[in-house]
Formats: C-alpha cells, sequence, structure tokens
C-alpha cells in the first residue's frame, strides 16, 4: 500500500503542498447553458504512474483483451484513486470552490453529498481503443448513481457532448455538440446534467478529432471508469 500511495501521491500531490508545484488539472465536465465546462488537473508524470499501474494488471496483456471491469472490491490503486479525487477537491487548490455550493449545485465542481457517500466508487471498468475506435453517443445505465470519474490515458482525443433532446434532430438541423480535449493522464468528473442529461461520445474517425484547426494524430487510447452502483432494493 505504501508503493500504492507513492504512486498517487506522485500523481496527484500531497494535498498539504503548497501552490505552486506542478499544476493540477481537474477536468470537471458539467452543463450550464448549453455548455460543458472544463478544468485543467494533472500532467505527464501522473499520466506515466497511471500506465504503470494499469499494465501491472494484466487486462490487456493479450491483444485481443480490449476491456476489464470490477465490481465491489476495486484494485488498492483505484481506491487511492478515490480518496485522491476526494482529497483534491477537499483540500486542494479547488477547495475554496466548494463555497460555490451555497450559490447553487450547478456552481459546484463536485457536490458535497456525492463527495461524502461511503464508498465514492465502486465500479471499474477500464477499455483499450485502438486508433479509429471510439464511443458512440450514449448516457451511462441507470443502474448507476450520479457522479462518474474517468481518466483518460495514452493518445489526447476529443470527446464531444450534446443533450438528449437533441436525438430529434434533423439531417438539416444536426445536434449542437460542445467539444472536450481529452490529454493524456487528464481526469474528467460528471455529475447531475452532464450524467442525466447529456450525451458523450468519441468519433476517432478521420475527419472528427479536430482541435483548433488541428487533426488530432490518434493512437491507442485506454480509460479508466469509476462509478457507484445504485441500490436494488
Amino acid at each position: 500500500m505504501d508503493e500504492l500511495q507513492t504512486i498517487l501521491t506522485e500523481a496527484f500531490g500531497d494535498s498539504s503542498d503548497s501552490e505552486g508545484e506542478e499544476e493540477e488539472q481537474l477536468l470537471h465536465a458539467y452543463s450550464a447553458e448549453n455548455q460543458v465546462n472544463g478544468k485543467a488537473l494533472t500532467g505527464q508524470s501522473s499520466h506515466s504512474c497511471f500506465l504503470i499501474v494499469v499494465a501491472a494488471e494484466g487486462w490487456f496483456a493479450e491483444s485481443s483483451s480490449n476491456q476489464a471491469m470490477r465490481f465491489g472490491d476495486l484494485p488498492g490503486w483505484a481506491v487511492e484513486l478515490s480518496r485522491s479525487i476526494h482529497e483534491v477537491i477537499l483540500f486542494g487548490s479547488y477547495a475554496a470552490e466548494l463555497e460555490n455550493c451555497e450559490k447553487g449545485k450547478e456552481a459546484c465542481i463536485f457536490p458535497q453529498d456525492l463527495l461524502w457517500r461511503e464508498p465514492l466508487f465502486d465500479q471499474l471498468i477500464a477499455n483499450k481503443y485502438q486508433p479509429g475506435e471510439g464511443i458512440c453517443p450514449h448516457v451511462d445505465l441507470m443502474r448507476f448513481e450520479d457522479g462518474i470519474a474517468i481518466v483518460s490515458l495514452e493518445s489526447s482525443c476529443v470527446m464531444h457532448f450534446s443533450r438528449v433532446e437533441n436525438e430529434t434532430c434533423s439531417a438539416q438541423d444536426p445536434p449542437h455538440k460542445t467539444p472536450v480535449l481529452l490529454t493524456p493522464g487528464c481526469l474528467i468528473l460528471m455529475w447531475g446534467e452532464a450524467r442525466y442529461l447529456w450525451k458523450h461520445e468519441i468519433n476517432r474517425k478521420p475527419g472528427f478529432q479536430i482541435w483548433e484547426g488541428q487533426e488530432i494524430d490518434q493512437k491507442k487510447r485506454i480509460s479508466v471508469t469509476l462509478r457507484k452502483l445504485g441500490r436494488t432494493d
């Protein structure tokens, strides 16, 4: 566990560290007036750490393996990741934003009722995508509670968000899509409207991965998603 703690500390920093260390990047996705807002977290060192712990699981040792799931007892590093997400929001440079919760949930980086639930996450899914492979527009299954965390590894890509009601749009009136750039090692938090009322997708076919007028060179990509199973009673 000490080794895992060291890896996560390198990834997210110690909550007692003073400001001015490597810039934290927390990409927080939520909808507000038809926008998905983002904030910058983690850098190259944390990305390398995550690649090490995911590779150590052996999930993708076989070329034919592209998905792994865990329910209930998560790997130690995933438990530490959950704790680090909690601490970086509560005690890190984003702690001041918790005061915005008094102004309404839409102003929060992560609402307190989700931040303090136990466990924060109890389900993990890891996916490996080859160049050209992405995800279709979707809202995560309702069997999972509000509050989802995604760590995006290796290839950069653009994730697009679109309102659920836009499914009725015609070809002449295509739905509005809000792009969010996912850089290697970034963390996305989705809750509230972003979790329930916005679909998210990643189209990695040629011509669709455009950011600031430039097409992103697509390589292998791995995503690690943490969710909380809903009650069945």
